[in-house]
């Protein structure tokens, strides 16, 4: 793959999204890629004081014309005029939850996915949104991922996670704890280790990855004293997806699936809930985690944090997590692209 375009979108311009994009570009060196930010421009140029060597955002008439220019960053004016309707009094205060800034970075998350629907970009990384922000904007779906699933008309997606060497996909993600159970199926399961697969496959290189599945409960059930989920609905999946060829183990408790698989034994975990694989990663990566979406028809990247609403202009951001996705994001593209375009010749098991 040439030098690609990737579509970076800034996020919530209340949160710290505006002053990591500059940092990010600023700080970085030499960026792997050629990065088109979408988001609310005003909220750049108010932020480039935090930033010191921030660069003036130069603008592209449209992603084909940016390509062709072959900048090295650039502001969608697009997706800025479409800021000045949603929001024309200027960007939104630091710190502060506005139904304007959910708006916006709405808008951008939309346009960003229709340029990668388009073609015209390869990949694209997301800033923190304000989940809050977004509902009182009417946003119905609770996060990027299902916003962009339903914009891809992607009928399943996985949100998987890497960093300090773990991968840590995840069957349930923004539901409440006490829904968890009604809503695993062994379906259900059975279609994320498949997913789970083939993304690992694609976009990471694996040959015949390597995946450990959680039990629900502690123990994994310990034979139905504690629960009969494990039993009735983890386990038919794993012998499911064993019997398609996918190489699954389970289920077995979290607190064993997750220090086996820092240690190399297995290249990613499937787990039940958002907390219960999230903690572990996040504790061996701290801000530089890499959310992955997988399903989706096009590479989508993003930051492991949110809007950071209680640090938002202060200048004392770090750009780590969204370095990460970036380069995450030209890698698994990448590789996305090379299997995409016929079988692999035989190589070793990439590393962790």
């Amino acid at each position: 793959m040439n030098r690609p375009v990737v579509a970076l979108t800034v996020g919530d311009a209340a949160g710290i999204g505006p002053e990591i994009v500059l940092r990010l570009l600023a700080e970085a060196g030499p960026l792997p890629a050629r990065v088109l930010v979408l988001g609310d421009g005003r909220a750049l140029e108010r932020d480039a004081g935090l930033v010191p060597g921030a660069p003036r955002l130069p603008r592209a008439e449209d992603a084909a014309a940016f390509g062709r220019g072959g900048l090295p960053f650039a502001l969608d004016a697009v997706s800025d005029d479409r800021a000045r309707v949603l929001r024309p009094e200027g960007p939104a205060p630091h710190g502060r939850v506005d139904v304007g800034a959910g708006r916006a970075s709405h808008e951008a998350v939309l346009r960003a996915a229709d340029l990668a629907l388009e073609g015209a970009v390869d990949a694209i990384v997301t800033g923190p949104i304000h989940k809050e922000a977004w509902g009182l904007a009417g946003v119905l779906e609770p996060g990027h991922t299902e916003v962009l699933a339903r914009r891809a008309g992607a009928p399943r997606v996985l949100m998987l996670l890497t960093g300090g060497g773990l991968r840590v996909a995840l069957a349930t993600i923004h539901v409440p704890l006490a829904r968890v159970p009604s809503l695993l199926t062994a379906q259900g399961l059975l279609a994320d280790l498949t997913l789970l697969d083939a993304g690992l496959r694609e976009g990471f290189g694996f040959d015949r990855p390597r995946i450990a599945v959680c039990g629900l409960n502690p123990h994994a059930g310990e034979g139905g004293r504690f629960g009969s989920e494990d039993a009735e609905v983890v386990a038919p999946a794993v012998a499911a997806a064993r019997a398609r060829g996918i190489d699954a183990v389970g289920p077995l408790p979290a607190d064993a699936a997750l220090p086996r698989a820092a240690e190399g034994e297995f290249d990613a975990v499937l787990a039940m809930y958002h907390d219960q694989g999230l903690p572990a990663l996040k504790t061996l990566a701290p801000r530089r985690a890499v959310n992955v979406t997988l399903g989706l028809p096009f590479v989508r990247t993003s930051v492991d944090h949110g809007t950071a609403f209680d640090r938002a202009g202060r200048g004392t951001s770090t750009a780590a997590s969204l370095h990460a996705a970036l380069w995450a994001a030209v890698e698994v593209a990448s590789k996305r692209a090379s299997s995409r375009a016929g079988p692999r010749s035989p190589s070793t098991r990439p590393g962790a």
